[in-house]
């Protein structure tokens, strides 16, 4: 059997460097051959991971957490895909979205640092400190990208960069502000990996929790981007690379079998990025028109609280969220 397990690989590598991979090379080129071939492999070897933890029965709580990690990066994508739907069906105006992206994000910087306060598991003092102390690292990145780049006004609305790419001040906002969303996203994909492999429920009992709890910052992004940009695909895109942190990160932590002390602090200093990076963003968005963007920062706090929220009262009947309460913040 071992004989014919080797001979039967040699004669599919030979086929496909004889065979497959010239076929390719005539319709592709070859950093997408490559890319595409890379992409295989891992998930090949990603679904044998998972398989092999069935079938040996070891590792059963790493390969549920693992599952349930992918499931985590649903959400996000969901919600990029609902807001760009409704902002092309609606043709929503762009102080409208930033203002929704600004809403959501205020509610999600919020969230969490009002529970660990309510439940005392975190001082008034020690939260505020944190929250502080992300907004300083905000700005502190912020001050070193630019700094980099070698940015210069070339007008009032654009910045231009020495290599020549210009960009609107709107969106380099923007783009700086998915950049925290994506931090906040990747501390909470931490505290999830952390939870996971405690986790007892599979299937249908951890899809509408988890999904439900991505969707705001899925929408968050999309609307930020498309605002900015008035590209739905970049939306699309952006939100779909938000759900990616979430996942990454809770495999990492189940890989590396970390702890959860310490990342609520890293959870609330990613919720203290948040406020000043889309503060700035709103603020651009009420010179070009309050009324909406007022309107559309209600919206956006509304949409995040009640996708919370019943995140909350879906977890109080939910074997998943019960046998891990840290998944779900």
């Amino acid at each position: 059997m071992e004989y014919h397990n080797i001979f039967t690989t040699g004669c599919m590598i030979w086929i496909v460097i004889a065979e497959v991979l010239p076929d390719a090379f005539k319709e592709a080129t070859p950093s997408q051959v490559a890319s595409a071939g890379t992409l295989a492999v891992a998930f090949m070897e990603t679904l044998s991971t998972v398989l092999q933890g069935f079938t040996d029965g070891h590792g059963l709580e790493d390969t549920s957490g693992f599952l349930v990690s992918l499931v985590f990066g649903l959400g996000p994508l969901f919600g990029g895909i609902i807001l760009v739907a409704f902002s092309l069906a609606f043709n929503m105006p762009h102080p409208l979205l930033t203002g929704v992206a600004s809403g959501i994000a205020f509610r999600l910087a919020s969230w969490r640092p009002l529970q660990l306060v309510m439940s005392l598991k975190m001082g008034f003092f020690t939260t505020l400190f944190l929250l502080l102390g992300g907004s300083v690292f905000y700005h502190l990145v912020e001050a070193s990208i630019l700094m980099v780049a070698k940015h210069k006004k070339s007008s009032v609305n654009v910045i231009t960069s020495s290599s020549g790419l210009s960009l609107s001040v709107l969106t380099q906002q923007s783009l700086l502000a998915c950049g925290c969303v994506f931090l906040h996203a990747y501390a909470e994909g931490l505290a999830l990996g952390v939870a996971a492999r405690k986790a007892s429920g599979l299937g249908r009992y951890m899809v509408l929790p988890v999904s439900l709890h991505g969707l705001p910052r899925g929408a968050a992004v999309a609307s930020c981007v498309y605002g900015a940009t008035d590209s739905w695909r970049g939306a699309l895109a952006a939100a779909a690379l938000t759900g990616l942190a979430g996942p990454s990160a809770a495999i990492g932590a189940i890989l590396a079998k970390i702890g959860y002390d310490g990342l609520d602090y890293w959870m609330v200093i990613a919720c203290g990025a948040l406020i000043p990076s889309f503060g700035r963003v709103f603020r651009h968005s009420l010179r070009l028109d309050a009324r909406k963007s007022v309107c559309g920062l209600l919206i956006g706090f509304g949409f995040a609280w009640v996708c919370l929220m019943s995140t909350r009262f879906i977890c109080l009947h939910t074997p998943y969220c019960n046998s891990a309460p840290e998944a779900v913040t």
